[in-house]
């Protein structure tokens, strides 16, 4: 596919501002400036912002996993810093109880009524640390929460504030005290991403900026929370022609019939890649998806969906494995040409 004549085509076809209130060059403004403080904190993995804004800007949920102690926690709460919204942070723990994330009824005896508590999902970026280390049944108490933004307790639904978003971490599933999330939970998460090493050069800087202090304890935000439900909204708006759409939809059902796969990806996950290709364009300064948008957000957004039969599961590790069926994936189903 040549971008350059899909770019032009999709000006011809689509021209103007994403939205009334917000061009993609404010868009695109915005997101540098989230962009740029955050790399005053977290040096060296200009990947994982980028995939952290475009979650954010979708409207989306970020799981990252890796092991402990390579910055997970540090970019959630630094991509949190930099907005002016509410921010909760939730440290999962095997005792914690599905109350303890979403809130409780308590009855007042002055009153006598119940009346309900929030608990820290009410917030507009909620960062949930090390997340499967809780059991399922309270990892469960987000499946409302990240699906329909909101929270059901004893009959009576309570609206989660705008925007809202969850980042989430998650140790190794082979790493000691951890459960597995389960697959409602997983197909939650817009994208999920590992955060790796640094290289060298990075953990030297590391070094050196975190010798007196911690960075982060200096990071003001960047922008306000009505800017960012501004971004959000324009993001949605930005045009998705019908030869892309068709192309998210072939890679989707050519995750359900491949040998490999036993669980392929869901129409959530269809939904999702169109949300995060819109978000990722709207960043580049464009209105319009082109088809390269999808290709480079296929692995973060479905991999983590797939589950792969058992002889894909014994040959090599589940993601990296996943990772070669999606690549195989991207190989053979044709991106249009002209969209």
């Amino acid at each position: 596919m040549n971008d350059t004549a899909a770019t032009a085509r999709a000006a011809q076809v689509r021209p103007g501002s994403v939205s009334a209130r917000m061009s993609a060059a404010q868009v695109r403004q915005g997101a540098d400036r989230i962009r740029d403080n955050v790399r005053r904190v977290v040096s060296g993995k200009p990947e994982q912002i980028e995939l952290a804004l475009i979650v954010l800007l979708a409207g989306g949920h970020l799981l990252v996993e890796d092991v402990p102690g390579v910055g997970k926690t540090v970019l959630a709460r630094t991509l949190a810093a930099s907005m002016s919204g509410s921010v909760n942070r939730i440290q999962f723990t095997p005792d914690l109880l599905p109350s303890d994330v979403t809130g409780v009824a308590i009855y007042d005896q002055s009153e006598r009524r119940f009346e309900f508590q929030p608990g820290p999902v009410f917030a507009n970026v909620v960062i949930g640390d090390e997340i499967n280390r809780a059991s399922p049944k309270t990892q469960s108490a987000l499946l409302e929460c990240m699906a329909e933004g909101q929270v059901s307790v004893d009959g009576v639904t309570h609206r989660l504030p705008a925007p809202f978003t969850v980042f989430a971490t998650q140790n190794p599933d082979e790493m000691e005290g951890t459960y597995a999330l389960p697959e409602a939970q997983r197909d939650r998460f817009m994208a999920r991403m590992s955060m790796g090493y640094p290289d060298r050069d990075a953990e030297l800087a590391m070094l050196d900026d975190r010798d007196a202090a911690d960075p982060l304890d200096r990071l003001e935000a960047v922008v306000a929370e009505d800017q960012v439900r501004a971004m959000i909204e324009a993001a949605s708006a930005v045009y998705v022609a019908a030869a892309v759409k068709q192309y998210v939809v072939d890679l989707a059902r050519a995750t359900r019939e491949h040998a490999d796969v036993r669980l392929g990806a869901s129409p959530r996950a269809t939904l999702h890649l169109v949300r995060a290709a819109r978000a990722a364009a709207v960043i580049a300064g464009r209105d319009y998806v082109v088809p390269a948008d999808v290709a480079r957000l296929l692995e973060p957004v479905f991999a983590h969906r797939l589950v792969l039969n058992a002889r894909s599961q014994r040959s090599a590790a589940s993601s990296s494995e996943s990772a070669r069926v999606l690549a195989s994936i991207r190989q053979r189903v044709a991106a249009p040409s002209g969209a």
